[in-house]
């Protein structure tokens, strides 16, 4: 576990599970990010029929990727930086690739860069994202400029592009995380979250970099926590694409080629 503070905000990133563990700020976890690349169990690309393992049981659908169930090894670990690295051997994902994150403190923000770098010889569907888990209190809200919703079937799994509905589910209003359960993408992001806990008077800035334009807002019911997730691409973008929508951010990546983001967390008293 590599731990580091700078004036009033804290970060530890451990070696093996999530990429990043928590940030904190005067000693509150203001965010739990994980690497989620959300591809389908099942998928053809490129004339390859594609099957992927079920990796978290119950579900039906293989979810969120691989980083957030596997170990990185840190290659860089400073006062006020690290980087990690995680390097995917070709399996049922039929791809090789590397992927790294830098994480770098400032007095009063954590930036963190991540970079997707195909190490295969053929072209490789790719997506980039982060999963973060924020506490949940009953003021919480959330704000967001966005567009459209995708709504979901039963599975969870996007079925019709349309606008934000009910108002108490549009970000660009303002979401109560007590007062809908979500679990959609939204598209037309500009890229900047405002989470308010007005009980402590905290707030929490989310400013991401292309390629991410999607957010996906999770707010279960009864649950603890909630997370708002800056993401390159709508859930299930490979079949999407494949049936042919052309708005998912579906992308691939040409053997040697790299994707690269980044999001920056500001905590603002």
């Amino acid at each position: 576990m590599a731990r580091s503070r700078r004036g009033d905000v804290g970060a530890a990133a451990p070696v093996g599970g999530a990429a990043f563990r928590r940030a904190a700020r005067g000693g509150r976890h203001s965010a739990r990010p994980l690497l989620e690349s959300d591809p389908r169990g099942r998928f053809s690309f490129q004339g390859r029929d594609i099957r992927l393992p079920l990796n978290r049981p119950p579900e039906r659908h293989s979810i969120h990727g691989h980083g957030w169930q596997a170990a990185w090894r840190p290659l860089e670990v400073r006062a006020h930086e690290a980087v990690v690295e995680y390097r995917h051997a070709a399996d049922a994902w039929p791809w090789a690739y590397r992927a790294t994150q830098r994480f770098a403190l400032a007095p009063t923000s954590l930036s963190i860069a991540l970079t997707l770098r195909n190490e295969s010889a053929a072209s490789m569907p790719a997506g980039l994202g982060w999963h973060p888990y924020f506490p949940r209190t009953p003021r919480t809200t959330i704000t967001a400029e966005v567009q459209a919703i995708w709504l979901t079937d039963d599975e969870i799994m996007p079925t019709t592009l349309a606008p934000p509905r009910p108002a108490a589910a549009d970000p660009s209003r303002g979401v109560a995380v007590d007062a809908v359960a979500l679990d959609n993408c939204f598209v037309g992001w500009r890229r900047r979250a405002l989470i308010e806990w007005p009980e402590s008077g905290m707030r929490l800035v989310m400013a991401a970099e292309p390629p991410l334009d999607f957010l996906v807002v999770y707010t279960p019911a009864g649950r603890a926590f909630f997370c708002v997730e800056p993401v390159s691409h709508v859930t299930d973008a490979v079949n999407l694409a494949a049936a042919g929508r052309t708005d998912t951010g579906f992308r691939i990546l040409e053997p040697g080629e790299t994707l690269r983001t980044a999001v920056t967390l500001t905590p603002e008293p």
